[in-house]
């Protein structure tokens, strides 16, 4: 158990564990954006929907403590970067490490990733390769894909979403020397750095 083998991890976890706190964030709100919560507000934002947007929802509560507390800050909209810097969802982030580090996949007192974990993470992209298409994937299996794949897999499973809401840069027009996308890694890139609560008008966008 101490190599964490025998865990069974969650997408954000994994995400965690592969490329730091704000690549669980951005997990987190792709959950949150499949299962209906949250959509693009103003260009690069993300605002939870208004209660009548999600109705005929099954369930209407976040899966996890840290989607939970995204979900909370997105009341008002923000751009994916103030996401990680809010002190709730930095809490959630931090309760997140705990068993994570008991199962020795965070080592102390940094709490970054084991060698153990690494190879875990390896070993799960090599088995989960991006599909040619999106079609015929669970919203699991789409988390699971982010988690492992990053910018390219936002760019595959929930395009329209993840360009509004400033989750992967616009492509460059006319620069070919320029990549299209980071080939791993799932920050978000969005506008000015603040904390959730700043105003803004509704709106939302799905893929």
């Amino acid at each position: 158990m101490r190599d964490g083998t025998a865990v069974r991890l969650e997408p954000h976890e994994i995400a965690l564990l592969g490329e730091g706190p704000r690549a669980a964030v951005t997990v987190a709100v792709v959950e949150l954006h499949l299962r209906g919560l949250v959509g693009a507000n103003l260009p690069g934002t993300i605002r939870a929907r208004v209660a009548d947007a999600v109705e005929g929802v099954e369930a209407v509560e976040p899966t996890s403590p840290l989607a939970a507390a995204v979900h909370g800050c997105l009341r008002a909209p923000a751009p994916p970067k103030a996401l990680v810097k809010d002190p709730d969802i930095r809490l959630a982030v931090a309760v997140m490490r705990i068993p994570l580090a008991e199962a020795g996949l965070l080592r102390h007192p940094l709490l970054g990733a084991t060698r153990a974990a690494r190879r875990h993470v390896r070993e799960l992209r090599h088995e989960h390769p991006l599909p040619a298409r999106r079609q015929g994937l669970t919203d699991h299996a789409r988390l699971l894909l982010v988690a492992l794949h990053g910018e390219a897999a936002l760019r595959l499973l929930v395009p329209r979403f993840a360009l509004r809401a400033g989750l992967v840069r616009r492509a460059e027009v006319g620069r070919p020397d320029l990549p299209t996308h980071a080939p791993r890694g799932t920050g978000g890139v969005g506008g000015g750095v603040y904390y959730c609560g700043g105003g803004g008008g509704g709106g939302s966008g799905g893929d």
